[in-house]
């Protein structure tokens, strides 16, 4: 059941993209059957009225293990309400569990533990290239369907896993790099990573490596690994800067990292110094400061969607016994600037994880793709 990754993955058949499709609305499943047969009209292969009739099966309340490699950090906050909605709304329920400081061998302990305890599917993160094989081979061998979500095996190598739930990393680190090139032209460019070599935000370094090193502009990149708490990474990126105060750019792959660039870009006033900065993920302080124009852009990947489309895939495959799915899912992949941050500001949802609120948001006007 290994999948090969390739770089023309997210362009297959079994691909899905949530940026051009909508999130299953409504009382259930039983609702979208409804819906199928009125679209169906008389000759539609489901009557209205049987579809309406008709109840989803009961089933015992499937149990996902989701395995995290940093437990605490802000980020996973919308993924974990992601995986509590689709748990509500499909009648499951979740575990969150794994390491707090990216530790592979806990996370591996964590799996194991899972499949001791017969949970019904496991979700977890390949941050390490290898540990994770054997572990989720001894999964699928108990029967229990494994989900990569957040992070995915490199590029070329097999991973038994079943699917992938998460953002194309390279990619969207070679669009951060060709951001990059098209704000500097050269000097020093400082990329700050939270934990080098783990596949979660790796290969965003790398593909901003490539796309500056790309474009021949004499631009020097320094590597900069700030650790996996975010008092941690605004320290290392303070005191970086603090010995280097002759940089053009200050640009992260991660979330807190992100937010630390933000916060010394605003200490130090450093856009009226010439100096520009982004990264990623939609963290308050990072959006505020991009409002304010401390920060040129930064990236989101959808994390609520990471949480609940991992269980919509657990629960299609062991509803279906196996039939259905898995299938890649891409989260996405947008630039989030001063001049389109104005709606992330004005909301607070469980979709960027500002508030725990169910609620259901409104919007109007013409949907821009």
């Amino acid at each position: 059941m290994a999948q090969q990754r390739d770089d023309n993955q997210q362009q297959g058949n079994n691909s899905f993209n949530p940026a051009r499709r909508g999130l299953m609305q409504g009382a259930g499943l039983g609702a979208a059957l409804s819906l199928m047969g009125t679209l169906g009209g008389a000759g539609g292969l489901i009557a209205s009225a049987q579809a309406a009739e008709s109840a989803f099966p009961s089933h015992k309340k499937w149990k996902i293990v989701f395995v995290n490699h940093v437990t605490t950090n802000p980020f996973f906050v919308p993924t974990q309400y992601g995986i509590q909605d689709a748990c509500s709304l499909l009648n499951m329920d979740y575990q969150w569990t794994g390491s707090a400081t990216s530790d592979a061998g806990e996370m591996v302990r964590a799996v194991n533990s899972a499949i001791a305890a017969k949970a019904d599917a496991i979700a977890v993160p390949i941050v390490d290239p290898s540990a994770f094989d054997k572990p989720i081979q001894a999964a699928l061998d108990a029967g229990i369907p494994v989900f990569a979500y957040n992070a995915d095996a490199p590029r070329g190598k097999k991973n038994p896993r079943l699917a992938y739930i998460g953002q194309d990393l390279y990619l969207s680190g070679y669009q951060m790099g060709e951001r990059i090139v098209s704000l500097i032209d050269s000097g020093m460019v400082a990329l700050f990573i939270a934990t080098p070599g783990q596949l979660n935000i790796q290969p965003r370094m790398d593909g901003a490596s490539d796309a500056i090193k790309k474009s021949g502009k004499k631009i020097d990149i320094q590597t900069v690994a700030t650790g996996a708490t975010v008092n941690e990474e605004l320290s290392k990126i303070k005191a970086f800067y603090l010995g280097h105060q002759d940089l053009k750019g200050m640009f992260a792959v991660d979330a807190g990292s992100t937010q630390g660039v933000a916060q010394v870009m605003k200490e130090s006033n450093l856009p009226a110094k010439g100096v520009h900065g982004g990264g990623f993920d939609l963290l308050p302080t990072t959006i505020q400061l991009i409002h304010e124009g401390y920060l040129d852009f930064t990236i989101d990947q959808q994390p609520y969607v990471q949480g609940f489309y991992t269980v919509m895939q657990a629960f299609v495959f062991l509803s279906s016994g196996g039939l259905v799915g898995p299938a890649e899912i891409n989260t996405g992949l947008k630039f989030v600037t001063k001049e389109n941050v104005e709606p992330y500001l004005n909301t607070s949802t469980r979709f960027e994880g500002k508030t725990d609120k169910q609620q259901i948001v409104p919007r109007s006007g013409a949907i821009k793709s």
